[in-house]
């Protein structure tokens, strides 16, 4: 083994021969991409991949379907939709799961104020999630920080505290919460580990460049390997 500075080197010749001692089983990488296509909802992209490895998807392609249905209308603010569509998919989901129920009609709450239906915000958060919070206090932090949206134009130029619930990004958390909720319902993994295994591999590498140099692994998606005098390969 060389050495650069402090640290001792590893040649890619020999980098690359580690790796290729523990190399996965090709069907246990095949497993997890589809688990990820399924569980992202990319169905026909789960169909493709599957025909083309010879493997079935072991999974409702329509169940993917309806659940992208409703990623959807959450993701467009069309709440009403979403919670029709759960109840038709299975209406024990959102009976069973209070604290979901609470976050879509919160959401369905911003979508008024962010429309500027302040009277009709007014009557639904009194109606709909006051009981609520009165039911759950643990949520009632959550109302108030809606409510407090009321006291902003959300058309004007005006930095409010709380106007990260008007981004996208909470749609998103919403979305994903009822579809994990979705797919916990069928008995399926709601996390894919496919990222997972990504974020440990980055974490992994910047343990080891603590240690020692070796070619780094650049991009997941290309393999491509970085040696240590910079020189890909």
């Amino acid at each position: 083994m060389a050495s650069t500075g402090t640290k001792p080197a590893i040649p890619f010749e020999d980098w690359q021969q580690r790796l290729s001692e523990v190399a996965p089983n090709k069907s246990e990488l095949n497993r997890l991409i589809m688990d990820y296509l399924v569980i992202e909802g990319y169905k026909d992209a789960a169909q493709k991949f599957a025909e083309e490895c010879g493997m079935s998807s072991n999974s409702d392609l329509d169940f993917i379907e309806e659940r992208m249905r409703i990623r959807f209308a959450v993701q467009s603010g069309n709440i009403e939709e979403a919670v029709e569509r759960v109840n038709d998919l299975d209406p024990e989901i959102l009976d069973t799961h209070p604290q979901l129920y609470f976050h879509l009609q919160q959401q369905r709450l911003i979508e008024l104020i962010r429309t500027g239906n302040i009277e009709d915000a007014l009557m639904f958060a009194q109606e709909e999630l006051a009981p609520r919070g009165e039911e759950f206090p643990e949520l009632l932090d959550e109302l108030e920080k809606t409510m407090t949206l009321l006291v902003f134009d959300p058309t004007a130029n005006v930095q409010s505290p709380v106007s990260n619930l008007l981004d996208f990004s909470q749609r998103q958390k919403v979305a994903i919460e009822l579809n994990s909720a979705i797919l916990a319902a069928r008995s399926c993994p709601h996390d894919p580990k496919l990222p997972s295994i990504v974020k440990l591999l980055q974490w992994s590498q910047s343990q080891l460049d603590e240690a020692v140099d070796y070619p780094h692994l650049l991009n997941p998606l290309t393999g491509k390997l970085e040696t240590n005098d910079g020189s890909q390969a």
